[in-house]
């Protein structure tokens, strides 16, 4: 079998449509690569090395666990299987049963024939890019296999989901006690272990979207399509409700009314409480250059600071990691806890907002107007040259002039695309009406100088 693309890691392991770009074949071989690498490098001196593997609900990740487990086994690599368990949830277990590797198979978000594999090296986190690098350079090598009883060895470990959930309680100081929350589990990787948090933490669960039957991940439901969430929030008088991904990595809200809390307004309620108790390191968050502006003034007007990056939670991690930060987030929800998780955790978001409802008394809805959200207008200009972008005066010139006219009541952001040849014009203003005119100006000028 030849290699499936160029590169086959991306920001957040290998994905792709599964038995299409990501075969059994292939995820078995990425095993054996990954067993074989950690060898090299001695990660496995002095002891019979051992992996964790966790999978979404997905009918795909059946087949993909079975060929991962195949390929660590042949490598002598001893296999815990988790079974059906939110990444973090992976993330903590590697960490906690002292595994060399843990290995998640989910395409989180992503619509179900879609399928993915992410590795997570020791205590739980992310594999460094040079040695996914290095992975995909062993691919399909000839090699000495191991026989006999250096072979791996196979087990279940049944008891995954309540260590896990248990593990999110203890991260709490006060009981969740009166309040009454529906949790859209997305029909996946948290449809067990989310209710149950939540449920042993004091809190009255609604769980919805929590009959996963392999197919129906993210179908309509979850953090992408948060009407189902709000429709149950209203009929059954809820005080909040809280939306997962399929892999529950992340978490979007509504509150008591049914209006949108996103994952800016979650940030910042978090930033406040732990700022408040004291555990806000340095008195800052990490945040992405797409985080509202409202976001970043209601964090001025606290005192709290903000550090923004690029978009994506790799960098927002990298910054975390580099400054040792402990709170960080993005828009879609995505929030990471570092002093209780190596990744972004839905369930665990969702627990420490509660907790904040319950130690104030206050409703998600007053907690959450702290962040005013300016009106936002994202326009993609494709078919233009990216890479000028940053070069070209005259459209710096007509970017200076419109953020002079916006002044503090808006901004302006233009990011060339990872992907594609394109260009997004982001603008925030007072009014939509305001941001919609100023993106279509810069549209126009980006296309007048940049076209291909």
């Amino acid at each position: 079998m030849g290699r499936m693309s160029p590169k086959l890691f991306g920001t957040d392991g290998v994905r792709g449509l599964a038995n299409g770009h990501l075969t059994a074949e292939l995820a078995l071989d990425l095993s054996v690569a990954a067993a074989r690498v950690l060898a090299d490098r001695g990660e496995f001196e002095g002891h019979r090395p051992l992996a964790v593997v966790g999978r979404d609900t997905r009918i795909s990740g059946q087949f993909l666990e079975s060929a991962v487990v195949a390929g660590l086994a042949s490598a002598g690599v001893d296999v815990l299987l988790l079974g059906v368990l939110p990444t973090p949830g992976v993330a903590y277990l590697t960490g906690s049963l002292g595994a060399d590797l843990g290995v998640m198979l989910s395409a989180s978000h992503n619509a179900m024939p879609d399928n993915g594999i992410k590795f997570l090296a020791r205590g739980g986190v992310k594999l460094d890019d040079a040695i996914e690098a290095e992975i995909e350079r062993h691919l399909h090598e000839d090699w000495d296999r191991p026989t006999g009883g250096a072979v791996g060895r196979v087990r279940p470990h049944p008891t995954a989901v309540e260590e896990y959930a248990a593990h999110l309680d203890a991260t709490l100081r006060q009981p969740l006690t009166g309040l009454r929350i529906v949790l859209d589990c997305a029909e996946g990787a948290a449809y067990d272990a989310g209710p149950r948090a939540l449920r042993e933490a004091g809190a009255t669960v609604l769980p919805i979207h929590a009959e996963p039957d392999g197919l129906n991940i993210n179908d309509g439901c979850g953090s992408t399509h948060l009407e189902p969430l709000r429709k149950a929030v209203l009929e059954q008088a809820a005080d909040a409700g809280f939306a997962l991904d399929g892999d529950a990595d992340r978490c979007l809200a509504v509150d008591h009314d049914g209006e949108v809390v996103d994952g800016d307004q979650i940030l910042a309620i978090l930033a406040l409480s732990m700022a408040h108790a004291g555990r806000l390191t340095k008195n800052t968050v990490v945040a992405t250059v797409m985080s509202n502006l409202g976001f970043v003034h209601a964090m001025k007007v606290a005192g709290v600071g903000v550090r923004q990056t690029k978009v994506g939670d790799r960098y927002v991690l990298e910054a975390m990691k580099v400054s040792g930060y402990s709170l960080g987030g993005e828009q879609s929800g995505h929030v990471i806890m570092s002093e209780h998780a190596t990744t972004g955790d839905g369930i665990l978001t969702a627990l420490h907002v509660l907790e904040r409802m319950a130690a104030t008394g206050k409703s998600l809805q007053e907690l959450a107007s702290v962040v005013v959200r300016l009106p936002q207008v994202l326009v993609n200009v494709p078919n233009v040259d990216k890479a000028r972008a940053d070069d070209d005066a005259v459209l710096a010139a007509a970017v200076a002039e419109e953020e002079a006219a916006l002044g503090d009541t808006g901004r302006v952001l233009l990011r060339p695309s990872g992907t594609e040849p394109l260009v997004r014009v982001m603008v925030e203003a007072g009014t939509y009406d305001e941001a919609h005119a100023v993106a279509g100006r810069l549209a126009d000028v980006v296309k007048r100088q940049l076209s291909l």
